[in-house]
């Protein structure tokens, strides 16, 4: 089905109109739904409540950032636009921005004056702007390259994200198989559950130490316990077959030892590992999710307890071969 992502797009507004109404076009032209953007041309206290409820509301948060740091909330003294962005990320919204580069500020000011810069706050404005450059961002110096960053974040959304989004009632097909799935992966979640808390109850019985080697051993029948599909276009049969976590986790360690991404162009087999097992491995903490810097995807990386737990099934590998 295809989605409508609703995204919220955030900006300082005499400064920025141009590149705002860019990055509106670009979402429309991407299929999407731009909000919030010249709803709120100043703001106070009850003009930033109605814009939390659309943030809580849009899938996506972007945000463009200029020479201008914006109005100041007096209470905090933080500008409105940066209290925007806070709560964005308090909420765990997906989101993404595009700074504008110091050239192309630079260029704008001799164009069309120096209002376009930040006079009253500059180290507020550049404390934010470290801020913003930490998260998922990157550089613009004009309209095209906003619409270069709206169509790949957006793509990348749609792609790798679990956002519900918008769709049409017309693609809703067999809603009652949709049911049925959730309804399945419901109980074989519940099922999941009741193992781990059971496994919990007995590590933290004080009757029954446990060591180190007991503890994997745990872990082991929790892996194999799980069953994923792998689909056809990764299977050496060419054929849909079931695979235990634990066989998957053992067969691609040397891929997982590398990191597995989300990287745009990716194999088949890459994504299949990024979506589908170390998700489920993170659960166990084998695998982490982490920012690759300086670019937009993200990458799983294996952690000490995984390594530890491969050393671990080598040694009973061994051990078991010499017997």
């Amino acid at each position: 089905m295809r989605k409508k992502l609703q995204v919220f797009v955030s900006s300082t507004y005499e400064d920025l109109k141009s590149d705002r109404q860019a990055a509106v076009s670009a979402i429309l032209k991407a299929g999407h739904i731009p909000a919030g953007m010249a709803l709120f041309t100043s703001c106070d206290k009850s003009q930033m409540d109605t814009i939390r409820r659309w943030i809580d509301e849009s899938d996506v948060y972007m945000l463009i950032l200029g020479g201008r740091y914006g109005s100041v909330e007096p209470k905090t003294e933080v500008s409105y636009t940066e209290l925007e962005y806070d709560y964005a990320l308090e909420q765990d919204k997906p989101l993404f921005a595009v700074v504008i580069n110091d050239n192309a500020l630079e260029a704008r000011v001799m164009e069309v004056g120096t209002h376009l810069m930040e006079k009253e706050n500059p180290k507020l404005l550049s404390m934010f702007r470290d801020k913003v450059l930490s998260n998922i961002s990157s550089f613009f110096s004009d309209d095209k390259d906003i619409k270069l960053c709206v169509y790949e974040s957006l793509s990348d959304f749609a792609k790798n994200r679990d956002l519900k989004g918008w769709v049409s009632s017309e693609e809703v097909v067999n809603s009652q198989s949709l049911l049925d799935e959730i309804t399945r992966l419901n109980k074989e979640n519940d099922n999941l559950k009741q193992k781990l808390d059971n496994a919990e109850q007995k590590l933290a019985k004080p009757s029954k130490v446990k060591g180190f080697e007991d503890e994997f051993d745990e872990l082991i029948d929790l892996l194999k316990a799980t069953e994923i599909n792998v689909p056809p276009n990764i299977s050496p049969t060419d054929e849909d077959y079931k695979a235990n976590l634990l066989s998957l986790f053992l067969g691609q360690k040397e891929t997982l030892i590398t990191g597995v991404s989300n990287k745009a162009g990716s194999s088949d087999l890459m994504s299949f590992l990024y979506f589908n097992v170390a998700p489920k491995l993170q659960i166990h903490g084998l695998v982490v999710n982490e920012k690759v810097a300086s670019v937009m995807w993200r990458r799983f990386a294996i952690t000490q307890k995984g390594t530890a737990l491969l050393a671990h099934l080598q040694k009973k590998s061994v051990l078991k071969t010499k017997v």
